[in-house]
């Protein structure tokens, strides 16, 4: 299970960092992406999409960082709590009447695979 944990961690922050990268270089053709209608015309917008983009490169980075430190405990814990992040973008996506297939099929799915990774790692099987 060690090799899937640490797989599923490397994935997801290189993901996640690049994900990020694209929100702030094109921020308006990632929106679409994320299961929700671009929000309306305004000149602000890809400033509101950027820091979006900034929070999901941190957000891999702080995994890179506790993969190469090689805190496998505190790894789990991480990925337990950042698994929040694409639970809470699925529901937000579902209870905006947002594309399901995209709830479920991209932020469902990477929240499952960071738990199936989290939990091996904190429980101490990897």
């Amino acid at each position: 299970m060690h090799w899937f944990s640490l797989a599923v961690a490397l994935l997801a922050a290189l993901a996640i960092i690049f994900i990020g990268v694209r929100y702030l270089t094109d921020p308006r053709s990632m929106a679409p992406s994320f299961g929700l209608p671009l929000p309306e015309a305004g000149s602000h917008i890809p400033w509101w999409l950027r820091l979006k983009g900034v929070r999901d490169i941190v957000s891999g980075l702080v995994v890179l960082a506790l993969m190469v430190s090689d805190g496998h405990q505190a790894l789990g814990l991480v990925l337990l709590i950042e698994a929040l992040i694409p639970l809470g973008d699925m529901s937000v996506v579902l209870a905006a009447k947002g594309r399901t297939a995209t709830a479920l099929g991209v932020h469902g799915v990477t929240a499952l695979l960071m738990v199936l990774g989290a939990v091996p790692l904190l429980v101490g099987t990897a």
